[in-house]
């Protein structure tokens, strides 16, 4: 395995008290951190200070609530929090250097809404926004806009794929230098560089242009989270970041290189797409110690939500009433367009877990790759996966904030250091010049020049 020369990419992805589904129940977690601003502020400074390139916040428009059985959200932290656009802007305030991803939907959004949102992020942060493009999994979403489930997905994908392109188009409604604000003149903005958009297409219907001037990154970073499919074709014509999940290297290194050689055709290099897999690191003095840290968390888990998790995994209630000893039955099926349940799935047949088992394995990562180990270990495996072109970098995962965090930043972060595969320092002032992606050149730029060229 030839070493990399590029050094590896590291997102801080932080959900209220931890990754763990128990995590909330742990002595040393602030149980209302959820909706606590100092908490999120105080988690995002330790990861600028330690040099990560973004911190990630997932979302869900109100799909964590089951409707018709309310008993299952009462052992649920994660039914209440703060809407992450609104967050991320006050974090922005108390920063400078780290990215700031947040998820939002392109079957719920209005694609005018959200470019301006995230441009308008983009410039009160200085350049650190980015937009997580999801499709929606929750199915109970559907119900708080109108309709009564989810369109079928690739329904969902094809609205997505131009969703993207028009949220594209509306970040170019302006040309870099189109505001010369000249008292003089009297000329406040160009309309010489001025493009409206004027869509009108299967899905979607947007006018333009948007009302937010071009924002300092060109337009924010682009960051996909899906593996089906139809997911990595529209990662490979869209992303600039795409979060997945895997538990091998194999797998890792298979959807890697799939979804990079997929770029050509869409007229992109392979070097402008980070692949970031979550990883959940649980770091100790050895394995041993790691594994028994852990094990803490597993002993909070409340045997309710282990089956009410996988009910809702494999969207079938005769798993309430399974014995929760044994395997999964064969009766449990997954449409094979949605990628994560079928990858537990595959991973419970495969190594034929318990029900008990497989909802122990995954209420802290949900399918992400879990590691345990002393700092060498933990670097020894991230190296393994990124010098095998499994990853260009990694969403960290803490099962339990702000311990596993803290722990991270304090053991593995100097061992990664000391190999120099990991930064002591920010490249630059963006998130885009930070994960060594080009500047978006605006069309009307890129089109001036090729007219000059061709003279």
């Amino acid at each position: 395995m030839t070493k990399r020369t590029d050094t590896i990419r590291l997102g801080a992805f932080l959900m209220a008290t931890g990754h763990h589904v128990a995590a909330w129940r742990h002595p040393r977690a602030a149980k209302d951190a959820g909706v606590d601003i100092e908490h999120y502020v105080s988690l995002a400074q330790k990861a600028e200070a330690a040099k990560f390139d973004m911190m990630f916040l997932a979302d869900s428009q109100g799909g964590f609530v089951d409707r018709d059985d309310p008993e299952s959200i009462a052992r649920m932290a994660g039914v209440a929090g703060l809407e992450p656009i609104t967050l991320l802007s006050a974090i922005a305030a108390r920063t400078q250097r780290i990215g700031l991803v947040a998820t939002a939907t392109t079957t719920y959004y209005p694609p005018f809404l959200l470019a301006r949102l995230f441009a308008s992020l983009d410039t009160v942060s200085g350049g650190r926004a980015a937009w997580n493009l999801v499709t929606s999994a929750a199915a109970g979403e559907a119900q708080n806009f109108g309709l009564e489930q989810h369109p079928e997905p690739e329904v969902r994908y094809a609205r997505a794929a131009e969703f993207a392109a028009v949220v594209k188009g509306l970040w170019e409604s302006w040309e870099d230098d189109a505001f010369p604000r000249d008292r003089d003149s009297g000329l406040f903005a160009d309309p010489s560089k001025l493009h409206i958009l004027g869509h009108k297409g299967a899905h979607l219907s947007v006018a333009g242009p948007l009302n937010v001037p071009r924002s300092p990154q060109g337009h924010p970073v682009v960051v996909q989270a899906g593996s089906s499919e139809p997911g990595r074709e529209l990662a490979a014509a869209t992303a600039e970041v795409v979060f997945t999940a895997h538990q091998t290297l194999a797998s890792a290194a298979d959807f890697y290189a799939d979804v990079k050689g997929r770029m050509a055709r869409h007229g992109r290099r392979p070097e402008t797409l980070k692949i970031m897999p979550g990883v959940m690191a649980v770091v100790g003095d050895s394995e041993r110690h790691a594994r028994e840290k852990y094990e803490e968390l597993q002993a909070l888990v409340h045997p309710e939500i282990g089956k009410r998790f996988l009910a809702r995994l494999f969207e079938d209630d005769r798993l309430l009433e399974h014995d929760e000893n044994q395997p999964l039955p064969e009766w449990v099926q997954v449409d094979g367009r949605k990628s994560r349940p079928a990858l537990l799935l595959d991973m419970a047949r495969r190594e034929d877990l318990t029900a008990r088992e497989l909802h122990l394995r995954v209420t802290g990562a949900r399918g992400h790759w879990t590691i345990f180990g002393d700092a060498g270990q933990i670097a020894d495996q991230l190296e393994s996966w990124f010098d095998g072109h499994g990853a260009d970098g990694f969403n960290v995962m803490p099962p339990h904030l702000p311990d596993h965090l803290d722990d991270f930043i304090a053991e593995v972060l100097p061992e990664l250091r000391r190999r120099g595969r990991f930064r002591t320092d920010y490249e630059g002032t963006t998130l885009r010049e930070n994960l060594g992606l080009p500047f978006p050149e605006h069309p009307a730029r890129r089109a001036a020049a090729l007219a000059e060229a061709a003279e």
